[in-house]
């Protein structure tokens, strides 16, 4: 039933206003000299001048020297991640005024892989929100399932209550700086990929749940990203789907070519 919500409640002529957006999330992966190739590489290929906002998602160190890279009008930086303290005691942490300092206009936030291996809950993730949209950074914010919500049918509660506990904290100007992700957990580095029916499916659930907490014009204006193994193959079927505004992409942005396929997938 969530397939049919823009059907049935939304005009389609103002889907095509919200921002098509291509994440490249590089992990910790990629030397200094390796970065600026592929940066190069991808910025260098006529095809990609299209209306598409591109972001690259470096490690941190890497994103000093790299960002005079991208300040072409739809090449952005963007960091993996943010401490919701402005400042203190926190080794090895890097606040949202550094992020922001540093060049980058996004950071990425609530990530399975930081809920996984870091604990990092719904109310730390609000504070991380609140602080990147402080240092007037742009957010994007991740949900997802795991394989045992989804075998169990709770993919939606399970995405719902991310939503809900997260975004209830701010009102609709905010949402104008927020960018959804959705990452089906298990199919992140496992080849698996959520089928075009599938993915479809949760975006019109999310996009049905930002018009309940936000109104519709919110919701026919946030662009929400798929993230789960997307990559050159499989990106123009998914971004066919009314509700799939880009993908936030991970492995397959390692390398310039697959990158660039995926970035001209809406052409």
């Amino acid at each position: 039933m969530f397939t049919e919500f823009l059907i049935q409640e939304c005009a389609y002529d103002n889907m095509s206003n919200r921002k098509k957006i291509i994440a490249g999330n590089w992990k910790m992966n990629l030397s200094l000299p390796e970065a600026k190739n592929l940066i190069q590489e991808i910025i260098a290929n006529p095809k990609n001048k299209n209306q598409v906002t591109k972001i690259f998602f470096p490690p941190f160190l890497t994103i000093p020297i790299v960002s005079g890279l991208v300040n072409n009008s739809d090449y952005f930086m963007g960091a993996q991640n943010c401490h919701e303290q402005v400042s203190g005691a926190y080794t090895g942490e890097v606040s949202a005024k550094m992020v922001s300092e540093s060049g980058c206009t996004y950071v990425l936030i609530g990530h399975s892989e930081r809920r996984q291996f870091f604990n990092e809950n719904n109310g730390q993730l609000t504070q991380k929100i609140k602080s990147a949209l402080e240092n007037n950074l742009h957010v994007v914010f991740c949900v997802g399932e795991s394989l045992l919500d989804r075998k169990s049918e709770k993919h939606f509660d399970s995405v719902g209550i991310q939503l809900h506990e997260v975004l209830q904290n701010f009102d609709a100007t905010d949402l104008n700086k927020i960018v959804l992700a959705y990452e089906p957990v298990w199919a992140i580095g496992t080849g698996e990929t959520a089928s075009p029916l599938q993915a479809q499916e949760m975006h019109a659930f999310i996009r049905r749940t930002i018009k309940e907490m936000f109104g519709i014009e919110a919701a026919l204006q946030i662009s929400i990203l798929y993230g789960g193994s997307c990559n050159a193959t499989n990106a123009r079927e998914l971004f066919a789907c009314p509700d799939v505004d880009g993908g936030l992409i991970g492995g397959a942005s390692l390398k310039a070519y697959d990158f660039s396929q995926i970035i001209q997938s809406f052409s």
